[in-house]
């Protein structure tokens, strides 16, 4: 039976969706909405699946069997090449693929195209307009003519998510964008990323991580994730208890919360 179209207020709707790779099962009936107007956090351990749902959410990995709506197309019923423009994508793997010889400007400026490497495309005044507001909106304005791979971690990681801004998406992944951060270019990129939660322009966002530290505030739900299934989703003050968290990551933990900031460490 086919899956019915998502409300047009769904971003994101995914029914069943299963993945399996090499006799081995990484998502398992996953079942999950995202709503307009919503900012979600998806956490779990490592291994649990949430790489693998944003690949799907990208529109770059088909599920084995479900099915996945993106901003109202149907995945696998759908050119990926026109929607994907829809979609920013920040991840390592991504990262990766930047040329360490490119111009921080450039390798801004690419992500309209969703290309990495400049080629022998050209852009207009307002491209490059909208690339310099970005980097300096993430602070890397001061970079531009620095080339990726001199940079450090910390600025890479705010080059990306101005790049995955340029093509002005419905809808923006992040995994892991404090992966390898010290503690300043952590505390840095969240507060760059709750500027941006807060801006009603913002596209809605899901931002994978492992910390509950790393929530940024103005993030407004949350999905815990454990051996490829999703195990609580819904808004953060409901989700982020002492049971669910400790249900996802296997282990005894207490939740707390300081203003608008998460934590959890090990219950005694």
């Amino acid at each position: 039976m086919m899956s019915p179209a998502p409300a047009p207020s769904q971003v994101l709707d995914f029914a069943d969706v299963t993945v399996r790779r090499a006799g081995k099962t990484i998502l398992d009936g996953v079942n999950w909405q995202v709503n307009e107007g919503e900012q979600w956090v998806m956490l779990g351990p490592n291994g649990a699946g949430k790489t693998t749902v944003l690949q799907i959410a990208a529109a770059r990995l088909h599920p084995t069997c479900g099915t996945a709506w993106l901003l109202g197309e149907r995945l696998g019923r759908v050119d990926v090449f026109g929607l994907r423009p829809r979609i920013g994508f920040a991840s390592a793997a991504l990262a990766v693929r930047i040329p360490a010889t490119e111009k921080v400007s450039d390798a801004v400026v690419t992500g309209a195209y969703g290309v990495t490497g400049r080629w022998r495309e050209s852009y207009e005044t307002v491209d490059r307009q909208r690339a310099g507001d970005l980097m300096a909106a993430f602070g890397v304005d001061g970079l531009a003519d620095r080339t990726f791979g001199t940079l450090s971690e910390g600025e890479r990681k705010r080059v990306q998510i101005a790049r995955s801004l340029m093509a002005d998406p419905e809808l923006l992944l992040l995994d892991e964008p404090s992966a390898g951060l010290d503690l300043g270019g952590r505390e840095e990129l969240i507060a760059a990323l709750t500027e941006l939660a807060s801006d009603q322009r913002s596209p809605v966002m899901v931002l994978v991580t492992h910390h509950l530290e790393e929530i940024p505030p103005g993030f407004t739900h949350c999905a815990l994730m454990r051996a490829g299934r999703v195990t609580a989703a819904g808004p953060l003050g409901q989700v982020l208890t002492d049971q669910n968290v400790s249900e996802a990551f296997g282990l005894s933990l207490m939740v707390t919360r300081t203003g608008q900031r998460w934590a959890a460490m090990a219950a005694s």
